[in-house]
C-alpha cells in the first residue's frame, strides 16, 4: 500500500536493504548506482550509436550500401523505431511489476539487445536477406529496451527510498552516464558507418551493448543486493499464481502476433507504408495512454491523494511527450540538415554528419553535475522549483533553441541551397535544448518514482517512456521534410516546432500552482 502524506517521512531501511541504499561511495552515491550507471551509458552507447545512422543508411542510394528509401520512409521507419523502443517500455513495466522481477527483466532484456545488434551487423554479408535481418534486429533491440529501460530507473528510484533533493541529483548522475554513452556512441559509430562503412558502425554499436550486458551480469548482486529481486506479491498465493499466470499468458500472446506479423511482412504478404503506419500509431499511442490513466484512476484500487498524483503524472506526460517531439528530431531533422546545409568542413576534412548528433550529449556532460548541484543548492534554501516549473523552463529552452533553426534554415532557402550554414547555429540550437532537456527528463524520471503508488511504479515508469515514443513518432513523421529538392519545407519544420513548444510552455505555467497543491506531501 502506498503511504498516505501523513506517512511521507523517510521510514526505517530494512537491514537486508541498509548496506546498499544507505552507502555513499560512488561520489556519495549507493555504488550501486554506478552498476546502475554503467549499464545504461553501454545501452546507450548501442542505441544512440545506431540510431543516427538508420536514416542516413536506409536514405543512401543502393550504390552507396543502402536502402535507397525516399527520406520521409526513411525517416518515418526511425520514428516508427524509436517509437516501438519506448512504447514496448509499458508492457516491460507491466512485466517486470507482475511477473519477472525488475533484476531479471534487465538482465534478459540486455540479451535480447546483444542478440538484436548481432542481426544487424549480420545482414550486411546476408545477400538478398539482409534486409530481413536487419529489421529483425531493429524488433529484438525494441523488444529487450522494453524490458531494461524502464526497470533500470526504477531501481535507481529503489536506491533511494528517503526522496527529496539527493534522489534529484541520483538521476542526474544517472542520466549523465546516459549521455556519456550517447557521446561515445555517436561519435565511434558515425565516423566508422560513414567514412568505412555503414554496418562497421552497426558493429561498433553491438559490441557496446555486449560490455553493458556483461557488466550487469557480473556486477549487480555485490553492489544492489535484494534490490529489484522481487515483486509486489499478493498475501492469498492462489491470487498470485492466477495474476502470474495471466502475465505470462499475455506474454507469450503478444510475441506471437508480434512474430506473425513479422514473418508476414517478410514474406511481402503484407505491405507496410512507413508514413501511413506511423500517423496510425499517433492516435493508437494517445488512446493507450488515455485509457491506461482512466483504468488506473477508476479501478487501480487508489486512494484520493494516490489519485491526485497519479493526475500530476498525467500532466508531466502530455507536456513531456510535448516536449519529445520536438527534441527527437535530432536523428532525423537536425540529422539531415548536418548532412545538407551545414558546413562541415574541418582544415580541409569534412566532418561526419552524425558527429553533430554528440554535441547535445557533451553539453550533458558538462551541464548535468551543474544542474545536480544547482537543485541540491537550491532546496537547502529553500527556492527549490517544483517539477512542473522545471518542465515548463524545459520546454522554454527548447523552444530558444529550435526558433535558432529558423534563422538557419532561411538562410540556406534565401541562398537557393547553395549556402552551407555555420556548424554554429546547430551547436547553439543543441546548447538550449541540452538546457531543456536537464530541466525536464532527470526530473521527469524521479517525479515518476516519487509520485507512483508502489504497486504501479514499473508501469508509471513505462508511462514516462510512453511520452518519449508519442514524441519521438511525431518527430519522425516530420523529420523527413528537410530536403535539398524542397527548401522551403526546412523553415515550415522549425517555425511549427517553436510554436508548438511556446504554447506548451505558456499553459504549463499556468497550471504550476494547482499542480504543486495536488503534490503536497510528496518529496
Amino acid at each position: 500500500m502506498t503511504p498516505s502524506p501523513q506517512s511521507d517521512a523517510p521510514k526505517p531501511v530494512s537491514p537486508a536493504l541498509a548496506p546498499y541504499v544507505n552507502d555513499t561511495r560512488f561520489f556519495g552515491h549507493p555504488r550501486g548506482l554506478s552498476t546502475l550507471f554503467m549499464t545504461e551509458m553501454w545501452e546507450r552507447f548501442s542505441y544512440y550509436g545506431l540510431r543516427p545512422l538508420l536514416v542516413l543508411f536506409m536514405a543512401a542510394a543502393l550504390n552507396e550500401g543502402g536502402f535507397g528509401l525516399d527520406r520521409t520512409q526513411a525517416s518515418a521507419i526511425v520514428g516508427i523505431y524509436a517509437a516501438s523502443v519506448y512504447l514496448a517500455s509499458l508492457p516491460g513495466g507491466w512485466i517486470a511489476d507482475r511477473w519477472l522481477g525488475l533484476r531479471r527483466a534487465i538482465l534478459i532484456g540486455a540479451a535480447l539487445i546483444t542478440s538484436g545488434h548481432l542481426a544487424i551487423g549480420v545482414s550486411g554479408f546476408a545477400g538478398a536477406r539482409g534486409k530481413i535481418f536487419f529489421f529483425l534486429g531493429l524488433a529484438l533491440i525494441v523488444l529487450g529496451t522494453g524490458l531494461l529501460k524502464p526497470n533500470i530507473s526504477a531501481i535507481v528510484g529503489d536506491l533511494y527510498p528517503e526522496g527529496g533533493a539527493r534522489r534529484d541529483a541520483g538521476f542526474s548522475i544517472f542520466y549523465m552516464g546516459i549521455n556519456v554513452g550517447a557521446f561515445l556512441g555517436q561519435l565511434v559509430t558515425g565516423f566508422l558507418g560513414e567514412a568505412i562503412g555503414w554496418h562497421w558502425g552497426f558493429g561498433a554499436a553491438g559490441v557496446g551493448m555486449l560490455f553493458g550486458f556483461l557488466w550487469f551480469w557480473l556486477r549487480a548482486k555485490d553492489t544492489l543486493g535484494p534490490i529489484g529481486e522481487d515483486i509486489v506479491r499478493d498475501p492469498d498465493p492462489a491470487v498470485q499464481a492466477k495474476r502470474e499466470q495471466g502475465v505470462k499468458t499475455a506474454t507469450y500472446a503478444g510475441l506471437g502476433l508480434f512474430a506473425l506479423v513479422f514473418v508476414l511482412a517478410a514474406l511481402g504478404v503484407v505491405q507496410i507504408n512507413p508514413q501511413v503506419v506511423g500517423q496510425y500509431m499517433t492516435f493508437v499511442l494517445v488512446g493507450l495512454a488515455v485509457a491506461f490513466f482512466a483504468t488506473v484512476l477508476i479501478a487501480g484500487g487508489l486512494n484520493t491523494d494516490e489519485k491526485k498524483r497519479v493526475g500530476v503524472i498525467f500532466v508531466l506526460f502530455v507536456f513531456a511527450a510535448i516536449f519529445w517531439g520536438a527534441f527527437e528530431q535530432a536523428p532525423t531533422s537536425l540529422n539531415l540538415f548536418a548532412k545538407d546545409f551545414t558546413d562541415r568542413s574541418i582544415f580541409g576534412w569534412e566532418m561526419p554528419a552524425t558527429w553533430f548528433q554528440s554535441v547535445n550529449s557533451f553539453f550533458i556532460i558538462v551541464l548535468a553535475p551543474v544542474f545536480a548541484g544547482l537543485w541540491v543548492w537550491m532546496a537547502k534554501r529553500n527556492i527549490e522549483l517544483s517539477s512542473p516549473a522545471k518542465f515548463a523552463l524545459g520546454l522554454a529552452m527548447a523552444g530558444v533553441g529550435f526558433a535558432l533553426m529558423i534563422g538557419a534554415a532561411n538562410k540556406v532557402v534565401a541562398s537557393g541551397g547553395t549556402l552551407l550554414v555555420s556548424p554554429w547555429w546547430l551547436i547553439g540550437s543543441y546548447f538550449f535544448q541540452t538546457v531543456g532537456e536537464l530541466c525536464l527528463s532527470p526530473v521527469g524520471l524521479s517525479s515518476m518514482t516519487k509520485l507512483s503508488p508502489r504497486q504501479y511504479v514499473g508501469q508509471m515508469m513505462g508511462i514516462w517512456f510512453l511520452a518519449a515514443s508519442v514524441g519521438n513518432l511525431v518527430a519522425g513523421l516530420v523529420g523527413g521534410h528537410v530536403d535539398p529538392t524542397n527548401l522551403q519545407q526546412t523553415p515550415t519544420v522549425f517555425i511549427g516546432t517553436t510554436i508548438a513548444l511556446a504554447i506548451a510552455t505558456g499553459v504549463l505555467l499556468a497550471l504550476v500552482v494547482p499542480i504543486r497543491r495536488m503534490m503536497q506531501g510528496v518529496k
